[in-house]
């Protein structure tokens, strides 16, 4: 029975309290352990005991800490905590650190041996890394609705297909076509939606009960490894979605653990949040162990490359407001929690912060004063760029800079560009369907903006379906429209997505995303003509980006800094495709030698209406 040091978990230190409560094997049975200071009395019931709240009383001792072993418990079993507070109300609770718990409706806590010796990713451990310097292109996925049920992706090419009720597909169901699709569409990383146990399927896993355990919905703890196994062995990170700001206020569950706030705010209006859920007491030192712990548990226990923290505008301004200040308290946590799962990790892990706010530093090392956080969600970039493109063309240029102005702010963190679940639900429409005009139109303009997105610096994120211009938004109880392959447009569109990913994750020019040197305007200022035009150098090659968002085709001069010829790689409206460029034949240009724009050479381009065009620059030197 494994016995710990609790010094670091009352400091808020420590990042491996599971292996100390919950419920563990020992020589005589299986120990349990709960943290619950305030309580009167606690006993374990369960399976072993026929829920007899009399069989196993547990034992308090001076830290709080309430223990009992139980000789005849085993894995498999159904267990709680029955707790008394110190003014007599009784509850069942949920074990706060169980690794496994029934699926919903019910909630019980299952005893669950973690023991997994199938692990082969050694090599692939050994050489991760924050993937600065790599092409990442991340697809953000929900395992029970990637797709239904016993039916599988080419099946459902001609079958829309739904989940029944209650019905989940389960993470062995997909490992493999998984893998295949990651690879076609150049994927580096799958991203997880939680995982760790929720009541409310319509949630998604953003509302927790369990930080500890796997959800039942997808498949057991050792089926979880399998599949994160077989990413690594094919070459594909994974991510999970991690909620350290708030939890689920169910009486089962962690609210008023022990009869008092123990995980939460004493004062009702700090404990609850815009969700309806409770706000973690972020200034507590055993939630803060409670939390790194559960952040580290992921990472160690299943091998995860990485985690994207939900909701940390709410963590560092007080209810995610900024006129409230500062939560100097969650801040301080969350650059200690940063600090010490990178020196756990020798820095190997990525740890990704969606926040909304304008916050300094979210990228910078808590060495020198900064949040800690390795990557940050650029929602700004998604908001302004989705607003640009949903307006009719001819207003466009009133709003020009809304595309042009994450460059001004793009090298103060390191940003991911997002095009995740939260814009395609809720009535917010798929990312296709936002664009202005007509279906082919939209489909025109949905190519040019991923060309414009997978071009600009940046790690890039897409939800699932985004690959096949989806125009059904996300749905949790079905699966991706899969079936949309026997459409034309569609297809077209697959092939492009393939297409383009290729040649923006095979050179180095796209992905040294955070020199300043690496990116250069051409052209920022042609709000007449609605285009935009830039260059992106790498170690060998340049490439040229030309996005032309208006409904008019064009035959334009850009000044370039390169003599030598302009080799056409992508033209978003090539008929295969999808567009109207019937005779695919690829510009080739030769720049000419008269200064234009502040640059020496100029090139004479054909602009597709709603295109976007990449040219790979060969200089006579090369």
């Amino acid at each position: 029975m494994k016995t710990m040091d609790l010094t670091a978990f009352f400091q808020g230190r420590e990042l491996n309290a599971y292996e100390y409560f919950g419920a563990h094997a020992a020589d005589d049975g299986i120990a349990f352990r709960v943290y619950a200071p305030n309580a009167k009395a606690v006993s374990v019931i369960g399976d072993f005991n026929s829920w007899d709240e009399t069989e196993d009383v547990m034992k308090k001792d001076e830290n709080g800490v309430w223990t009992a072993t139980v000789k005849n418990a085993k894995p498999g079993e159904a267990y709680l905590y029955q707790i008394t507070s110190k003014n007599g109300q009784i509850n069942n609770k949920i074990d706060p650190f169980a690794f496994q718990a029934k699926l919903r409706p019910d909630h019980d806590s299952i005893i669950t041996d973690l023991a997994f010796d199938g692990w082969t990713d050694q090599e692939w451990m050994k050489n991760r890394n924050k993937g600065f310097n790599s092409p990442v292109s991340i697809y953000e996925m929900n395992v029970g609705s990637w797709r239904d049920k016993n039916i599988r992706v080419e099946e459902l090419e001609n079958d829309p297909g739904q989940n029944e009720e209650g019905l989940f597909v389960h993470y062995g169901d997909i490992v493999d076509e998984l893998i295949l699709h990651c690879k076609k569409y150049h994927f580096s990383h799958v991203e997880v939606m939680p995982l760790s146990e929720f009541p409310f399927d319509g949630s998604w896993g953003y509302q927790v009960s369990a930080f500890f355990a796997v959800t039942s919905r997808y498949g057991t703890p050792i089926e979880l490894k399998e599949f994160v196994n077989r990413l690594h062995e094919a070459g594909i990170g994974v991510i999970m979605d991690f909620v350290p700001v708030h939890f689920v206020k169910d009486a089962y569950a962690l609210a008023s653990f022990d009869g008092t706030p123990l995980y939460e705010y004493s004062k009702p209006e700090d404990a609850n949040s815009e969700w309806g859920t409770a706000n973690f007491d972020l200034w507590k030192e055993t939630v803060r162990s409670f939390l790194m712990s559960a952040a580290n548990y992921w990472l160690k226990e299943y091998h995860f490359d990485g985690l994207r923290m939900d909701a940390i505008s709410n963590a560092i301004f007080w209810k995610g407001n900024k006129m409230m200040g500062e939560n100097k308290g969650a801040t301080d946590f969350i650059k200690r929690m940063n600090y010490m799962l990178n020196s756990e990790y020798q820095g190997k892990i990525m740890l990704i912060a969606e926040d909304s706010t304008d916050f300094p530093n979210v990228c910078k090392s808590t060495l020198d004063g900064g949040l800690g956080f390795d990557y940050k969600w650029d929602l700004g970039w998604m908001n302004d760029t989705l607003k640009y493109l949903k307006l009719d063309p001819i207003y466009r240029k009133w709003h020009h800079n809304d595309i042009t102005f994450s460059m001004a702010y793009f090298y103060s963190e390191h940003f991911i560009l997002p095009l995740s679940h939260d814009e395609v639900v809720h009535g917010k429409a798929t990312i296709v369907d936002k664009m202005w005009g007509s279906y082919e139109d939209k489909f025109a303009q949905a190519r040019a903006l991923y060309t414009y997105m997978f071009g600009h610096p940046g790690k890039k994120l897409n939800f699932m379906g985004n690959e096949l211009g989806m125009l059904r938004e996300w749905d949790e109880q079905k699966g991706c429209d899969w079936f949309l392959r026997k459409y034309p447009m569609h297809s077209s569109f697959e092939r492009f997505f393939a297409e383009m990913t290729g040649v923006c994750t095979e050179n180095d020019a796209f992905f040294y995303g955070y020199d300043p040197t690496n990116f250069q305007w051409i052209n920022a200022d042609d709000s007449d003509h609605n285009t935009f035009s830039f260059m992106r150098k790498g170690s060998k090659d340049v490439f040229v980006f030309i996005i032309n968002f208006s409904t008019n085709p064009y035959t334009l001069q850009f000044g370039v800094p390169f003599q030598g010829m302009y080799q056409e790689v992508i033209n978003t409206q090539w008929s295969r495709f999808g567009g109207r460029i019937e005779n695919e034949q690829p510009q080739v240009l030769r720049a000419f030698h008269l200064p234009l724009e502040g640059q020496p050479w100029r090139i004479n381009v054909q602009l597709p209406a709603l295109g976007a065009q990449i040219f790979k620059v060969t200089r006579p030197q090369d």
